[in-house]
């Protein structure tokens, strides 16, 4: 099911209930502006979550509500868990889908962190 980047944020969504604890995460990083996890069915040898820890919907969502803070902390957190997981060197792909045509499953903003492999072209043709 995709979501509609213009919506309500839902606080029951999965990555809510991940960051008040409620559900468990294989966590590979946290600070006061994000969390960072391995996906439960990655795509990818490497596939890690990032998440701001502020309730916002979509990555439109949080450039336009987030703090300045908020954005940098978010921001320099994707970096630090790249480069602590070796992934600079090789190369590493960042994905965010905004809303319905992106499918965008969890209406919680969320960066995907995809390595391992080469991984081809970014869209399919």
């Amino acid at each position: 099911m995709a979501v509609d980047a213009t919506q309500a944020y839902d606080d029951q969504n999965i990555f809510a209930r991940i960051l008040r604890g409620e559900i468990p995460s294989r966590t590979v990083y946290q600070d006061d502006w994000a969390l960072a996890f391995h996906d439960i069915n990655p795509q990818a040898p490497t596939h890690i979550l990032v998440i701001p820890k502020g309730a916002y919907v979509s990555w439109d969502d949080f450039s336009a509500r987030a703090t300045e803070a908020e954005i940098a902390g978010f921001v320099r957190a994707v970096g630090h868990v790249a480069r602590e997981a070796g992934l600079v060197a090789p190369g590493y792909r960042l994905l965010a889908n905004t809303g319905t045509d992106s499918h965008q499953e969890v209406p919680h903003l969320h960066v995907h962190l995809f390595a391992g492999r080469p991984l081809g072209p970014m869209l399919a043709r």
